[in-house]
């Protein structure tokens, strides 16, 4: 039986992305121990892990991860007010497949897209 899932994205320095994370997602991090290469966060019911890819070419970066949310006006306004830019192409809108969503790249192009059930 399946319980949970941790998506591991890279990331080119560990310092910048827990920063993004922490102080534009709010996003905590996850244990007590430090690893040079690698980090893990957590927001709510959810964490992400991080693997050091020091030659990540974030142009080249495919990596994404969609998010459930069930109060994501909130999220959304949130983030707005810690001045986290919204991808160009992801405002939040209701899509026709029932979802209200909207995206955010991080700083290595890691692609989070959250999403509400309507």
């Amino acid at each position: 039986m399946l319980t949970a899932i941790n998506p591991k994205l890279p990331m080119r320095d560990k310092n910048v992305t827990k920063d993004f994370y922490l102080n534009k997602l709010g996003f905590k991090t996850f244990g007590s121990t430090e690893y040079d290469d690698y980090l893990m966060l957590e927001k709510d019911q959810i964490q992400i892990h991080f693997f050091s890819f020091k030659e990540l070419d974030p142009k080249e970066n495919y990596g994404q991860v969609y998010i459930r949310t069930d109060n994501i006006d909130n999220y959304y306004k949130f983030l707005l007010d810690h001045k986290t830019s919204i991808h160009p192409n992801g405002k939040l809108e209701t899509k026709p497949w029932g979802q209200r969503e909207f995206s955010v790249l991080d700083p290595d192009s890691n692609l989070l897209t959250f999403g509400q059930s309507i």
